[in-house]
């Protein structure tokens, strides 16, 4: 919150940005009603200036005049298919995709469907239409809740550095360039430093963040999974007593004692002027334990916060954000499995209303919530250009409509072409519309496709997991058995992984598994290291089982027995209840 030492400057300077961000959030409203012309107007616009690229030239761009030319010269693709064309750029020839005078700031890190992680360009425009997506997401999200106007927020992002290509360029999270490359004025109200991403071990990480947010008026805490805000709540009530000292102290001590940082917290000496730039460049801000140095040394002793944190534990018996924070909203996916984290929110957070982010996907954004209490929202129609494939539509001849051509209460699969080289790029999330905003969807997310699964976002694919056990049994040097894995909802979420023929060590099985995972999907590394996602669990299956319940599930569906595929990781919690029943007593292991 602004005090009587904040600039004179920051109050007219943020009514006039909320005041832009207002004409954005109108003219984006206006789109939706003229919502096929936006979208055909922009598909034209890009493949204009992308045609003498060497995709365009592959694919007669120049020649492309309307919106069925494209449809018909361009097919539908995975990320795979659209590699090749972005390894090119990996590995410095920009012009494979781009323009050349289109800069590369970084590229944007997700697991992909095999070993191999997917790396998504992000160009200046790419960025402009993330950030303009946000503007409007939080300019309508505080016209409904007012009381959050100028308050701290808390926001918590990640490492956009976790590497570099070979010619220096940043590769991570895209959450890591927007923080780090925020304007001014909008940095002053965050109430946690872009730095803490830098923070090696996640306890001191969440510790840290909440030491530094605790005794801030916070008006709305944004994170891409709810798991993460649960687990901020969590880290403040479970070291309650030692966040009471730190506070009135002005100390920082991590309970893992001293933190390690990791060594290139890029960025954060940039100027205002030009931060994607020299982000870009590599500007360093020092090394492991200089990190923690500059949060320490921003810090003061802070005695009447602390009374009050500690009049709060002792009357209510424990430190929640629900008592030390006026918050005015929680912003957060709520949709797909994700939404089960909310039932934990009102003992955390009480009655403070939640709204989705939106479907945001590291390939970049697909709608924005405008509503709380749903997680449904509105397509972005000034993104991308999208198509929508029927979900039951033949996997050789797709069934593709555009946005305004979509039925509501049925199903499809997102299909984009947008700022980030992406082509009729199939994203694999399935979404139900679920009405209309003038012309355009109102879309909800439901799951990342029917052999994929994702609890707090790690997207595990059916052939990462085929993968993983293979290099585990080999690695065991024991015979592959036949397996499942299956997600389970607990505090973390974990899987399961059902086993025939009884392991003779199963809890290295479920190691070298959870290990295997790790070093293949670079989303699972990340929920398991900040323990969002527990450790895998195992449950020993008799022989012959899993054979016989495909074969009951393929008599079922009325297909042949020799056509039916195996299903080796199971998409929702729950759908594992005839292993359950059916099984032997299961053994956790590691689970804590």
């Amino acid at each position: 919150m602004p005090t009587a030492r904040s600039p004179r400057w920051l109050r007219p300077a943020a009514m006039i940005a909320t005041a832009h961000a207002r004409s954005q959030l109108k003219r984006f409203m206006r789109q939706l009603d003229d919502a096929p012309a936006v979208q055909e107007q922009l598909l034209l616009r890009l493949l204009r200036r992308r045609r003498d690229t060497a995709f365009g030239r592959d694919h007669r761009f120049a020649s492309i005049s309307t919106l069925d030319e494209y449809r018909r010269t361009v097919p539908i693709r995975t990320y795979e298919d659209l590699r090749p064309y972005i390894d090119r750029v990996l590995a410095g020839d920009v012009t494979a995709l781009f323009p050349s005078c289109e800069a590369i700031r970084m590229f944007a890190v997700s697991s992909g469907t095999t070993d191999k992680p997917k790396h998504v360009p992000v160009t200046d425009a790419f960025v402009r239409n993330y950030r303009r997506g946000w503007n409007i997401f939080g300019v309508k999200a505080l016209m409904d809740h007012p009381g959050g106007w100028m308050r701290p927020i808390l926001q918590v992002s990640s490492r956009m550095d976790e590497s570099r290509t070979a010619s220096g360029v940043p590769c991570g999270a895209i959450s890591g360039l927007l923080a780090q490359t925020q304007k001014r004025l909008v940095r002053r109200f965050y109430a946690v430093s872009p730095l803490t991403a830098y923070i090696d071990d996640a306890e001191s990480r969440y510790y840290t963040i909440v030491r530094l947010a605790v005794p801030r008026d916070i008006a709305f805490s944004v994170t891409a999974s709810p798991a993460t805000q649960l687990r901020l709540a969590r880290t403040a009530e479970s070291h309650a007593e030692r966040l009471v000292r730190d506070i009135r102290d002005g100390t920082l001590n991590p309970p893992a004692g001293e933190a390690r940082a990791t060594g290139a917290a890029e960025g954060m000496t940039v100027s205002p002027d030009d931060r994607i730039r020299e982000v870009s460049t590599g500007r360093r801000a020092g090394g492991p334990e200089a990190v923690l140095a500059r949060l320490r040394a921003a810090l003061r002793p802070d005695p009447s916060t602390a009374r009050r944190l500690e009049d709060i534990l002792t009357r209510r018996g424990s430190l929640l954000p629900r008592d030390f924070w006026n918050l005015s909203f929680l912003a957060n996916w709520t949709g797909g499995t994700l939404g089960l984290h909310l039932r934990d929110f009102p003992r955390y957070f009480g009655d403070a209303p939640v709204r989705d982010i939106g479907l945001l996907a590291t390939e970049g954004r697909v709608s924005i919530g405008l509503s709380d209490g749903t997680p449904a929202g509105v397509l972005d129609v000034e993104s991308a250009f999208f198509e929508f494939v029927e979900a039951d539509s033949p996997e050789g001849a797709p069934a593709v409509r555009l946005c305004h051509e979509l039925d509501v209460g049925e199903t499809y699969r997102v299909v984009m072409t947008n700022e980030a080289g992406l082509y009729r790029y199939d994203l694999g999330d399935y979404i139900r519309v679920v009405g209309f905003e003038g012309r355009a969807p109102v879309i909800e997310f439901l799951n990342r496709g029917a052999h994929a699964a994702s609890m707090t976002g790690e997207k595990l694919t059916e052939w990462q997991v085929v993968k993983a056990y293979e290099t585990a049994a080999a690695a065991l040097a024991v015979a592959p058995d036949a397996f499942v894995l299956a997600p389970r909802w607990d505090d973390p979420p974990f899987y399961v992984l059902y086993v025939e023929g009884g392991a003779t060590d199963a809890e290295r099985l479920a190691e070298r598994v959870d290990g295997a995972l790790r070093e293949i999907n670079v989303e699972y590394r990340a929920k398991r290291s900040s323990a969002r996602l527990g450790p895998i669990a195992v449950h020993p299956l008799p022989p012959g089982l899993l054979a016989r319940l495909d074969r009951e599930k393929a008599a079922r569906r009325g297909g042949a027995n020799e056509q039916f595929k195996h299903q080796y990781l199971l998409a929702q919690p729950g759908d594992d209840d005839a292993l359950t029943t059916k099984g032997t007593t299961g053994v956790s292991v590691g689970k804590s």
